[in-house]
Order: C-alpha cells, then sequence, then structure tokens
C-alpha cells in the first residue's frame, strides 16, 4: 500500500506505545484522581517501610541510628506518600464536583 506524497509519517512500535500508555495514565489521573495517588502514595509508602526495618532493627539492637541519611529518606518518602494520598482525596472532590455540575446543567 503506497503513501500518498509528502506524508512522511512511519509506524514506530515502542514510541506508539509509550504515547497510548501516557494518554491512559493520564485519563485514569483525570477520572480516577483517588485510584491514582493511592497507587503512587503506597508503593511510596511500601518503600519507606522496606528501608526502615534494617533501621529499626539496628536501632533496637544497639540503640543507635548509623544509617542516618536513609533514615531522613524514609521519613520524606513517607510524607510524601502521605501528601500524595491527600492530594488524591482532594482532587477526587473536585472530579465528584465536576460531574454533580455537569449533571445539573445536562438537567
Amino acid at each position: 500500500m503506497d503513501r500518498p506524497e509528502g506524508s512522511t509519517s512511519k509506524l514506530s512500535t515502542v514510541k506508539d506505545g509509550i504515547r497510548i500508555l501516557k494518554t491512559i495514565i493520564q485519563l485514569i489521573k483525570e477520572e480516577r484522581p483517588l485510584q491514582f495517588f493511592s497507587m503512587i502514595a503506597a508503593s511510596l509508602a511500601l518503600i519507606s517501610i522496606l528501608l526502615a526495618i534494617p533501621i529499626l532493627l539496628t536501632y533496637m539492637e544497639t540503640g543507635q541510628v548509623p544509617r542516618f541519611p536513609t533514615a531522613i529518606l524514609c521519613s520524606a518518602l513517607m510524607l510524601l506518600a502521605f501528601l500524595s494520598f491527600y492530594a488524591g482525596l482532594i482532587l477526587n472532590t473536585v472530579t465528584t464536583a465536576r460531574r454533580e455540575f455537569k449533571r445539573l446543567v445536562y438537567l
């Protein structure tokens, strides 16, 4: 099958796949923000907990925190997890209000 003259578009599996994945993520973020940001919060919290376990075990044994930068990283990741979750709650409320407003305008 011949392309029309002047057409330079090529199919690229990886590039098109990445573009489709970005579109899917954007739609999920806009339509279901609580689910999207909760997944981010859960992954950040899980990473924080996994990094904190050895620090807590060392602290229980010796009473000292030898890896202080890792402890700060764990705290920061957990704060980001809570922040992400609350951002999802706020955006979910905004999305719900927007849907209700559209429904009222439609009626």
